[in-house]
């Protein structure tokens, strides 16, 4: 057993999973830096843990002796509050700490477990799965594949989720009691008829899923048509929740606008004669900032009592990872020059990378810019990130002819595209307008920058 008591045993400090970010709800242990046995002070790094956004490195809050560790390295989805280690005060015999009883509910893979392990006491005979109490169906959605693949009727599994729900470990509970597969209805038939054989034979359920795509064997060459289970992260999670969140609560409006790139395009080259390397998204970030500060009615954010105007004006900044996009944040952008805003884009912009941003430095951003430009894209729109209103999506700049209309000549201009995506709520078409237009002239015209 995991946990067992000691007759004197020593009592312990609790160390729970902490929440690391305003949405985590869960992280995975991914490190742990100490050993049992060993000093521990506070403000030691005790584990590192992968939340929805980044990993962290989680800090001690105790002085005293890292007794035992109860959650191992590589567990994945531990609860917030799930215990993880205990340890002990300093003086006190480690080895002794008293390992309290599971009196909360275990972690989300202890049910299947239980289900597995009392599987062998039951009756040897394969015997037809008892169909579930009627009502409403809840499957999760390897469980119902499960199912479909292999035509069974979910309401013969015994769920043992929460709320009824049945899980993966249920289906395949239900798969290894069921009979021989439908492929070979006819053999069975005619060895040994069965009434067993009813529930493979039967259809799917109505409103099920066909039973395609089948699955794929793991060690053998896929099928057409099959596909793999690929397991989701848990930045890669929640990017997911939110973006369903953004996309169905928030009425998004979208506005676009060509700027004349010549007058940066020309102060990055005068400032690279002088070792000052900065990109040209610098000079958006700056652009945008310098445009809130003029426009204070778009440094808002929405929440459930409705707008809030900020004093502070924060840029995030979207960053592609392996694991994810995320987007860290530039702190008082409008009152920093474009130097100053280009080192600190790189050196979060890294950290992203390496997964290692604090919490602080990827929250409380108050307006968002994703640029593409590096890609070859011309233009696109952005999905806002609550509470947020806008965002900013920036495209590449193209070479284009246009009519002067001072002397009727055509001359070339590099023009980029930029596109705002506005919360309907808080931005109406006006102020969106006001906003692009004022953004334009600040990217233009550089100097103007440095005035506002």
């Amino acid at each position: 057993m995991l946990f067992s008591f000691y007759p004197l045993g020593v009592s312990p400090l609790k160390v729970q999973m902490p929440a690391l970010s305003p949405t985590m709800e869960e992280g995975n242990i991914v490190k742990w830096l100490k050993k049992e046995g060993e000093a521990v002070a506070a403000g030691d790094a005790l584990c590192e843990i992968e939340t929805d956004k980044a990993v962290v490195t989680m800090e001690s809050n105790d002085d005293g002796v890292l007794a035992k560790i109860l959650v191992n390295e590589g567990s994945r989805n531990v609860r917030l509050g799930t215990l993880i280690a205990l340890m002990v005060e300093e003086g006190q015999d480690w080895k002794q700490v008293e390992i309290p009883s599971p009196d909360a509910a275990p972690p989300s893979e202890a049910p299947p477990a239980t289900q597995a392990a009392a599987a062998p006491s039951a009756p040897s005979p394969p015997s037809p799965p008892k169909p579930v109490t009627p009502g409403p169906l809840r499957l999760s959605p390897a469980a119902r594949h499960i199912l479909d693949t292999h035509g069974l009727d979910p309401k013969l599994a015994t769920p043992t989720g929460p709320r009824g729900l049945i899980t993966k470990e249920d289906a395949l509970n239900l798969l290894k009691t069921s009979p021989a597969p439908k492929a070979m209805p006819s053999v069975v038939a005619s060895s040994q008829p069965s009434p067993i054989s009813a529930p493979a034979a039967s259809p799917p359920p109505p409103g099920s899923r066909p039973n395609i795509p089948p699955v794929s064997v793991p060690g053998k060459p896929g099928a057409p048509g099959t596909f793999t289970e690929v397991p989701a992260s848990n930045v890669r999670r929640v990017i997911a929740q939110r973006l369903t969140q953004s996309k169905t609560t928030i009425p998004h409006s979208y506005a676009s606008i060509d700027c004349d790139m010549a007058a940066v395009t020309q102060l990055r080259k005068d400032l690279a004669k002088e070792q000052i390397k900065v990109s040209v998204n610098d000079f958006i970030i700056k652009a945008a900032a310098v445009t809130l500060k003029e426009i204070p009615e778009m440094n808002v954010t929405w929440s459930g009592d409705g707008p809030h105007a900020l004093n502070s004006i924060h840029i995030s900044v979207a960053v592609a990872t392996d694991k994810g996009v995320i987007a860290p944040v530039i702190k008082d952008a409008a009152n920093k020059g474009v130097q100053e805003i280009s080192s600190n884009a790189k050196a979060l912009a890294q950290k992203a990378r390496d997964g290692k941003l604090l919490p602080e430095e990827y929250q409380g951003g108050s307006f968002s810019i994703s640029n593409l430009g590096m890609f070859g894209i011309s233009g696109f729109s952005g999905v806002i990130n609550p509470p947020q209103a806008c965002i900013l999506a920036v495209g590449t700049s193209r070479p284009e002819l246009q009519l002067c209309e001072d002397d009727q000549t055509l001359h070339t201009k590099q023009l980029m595209t930029v596109t705002l995506s506005s919360d309907g709520r808080l931005v109406d078409d006006e102020l969106a307008s006001r906003f692009l237009d004022k953004f334009r002239a600040n990217l233009e015209q550089p100097q103007r920058m440095a005035l506002a």
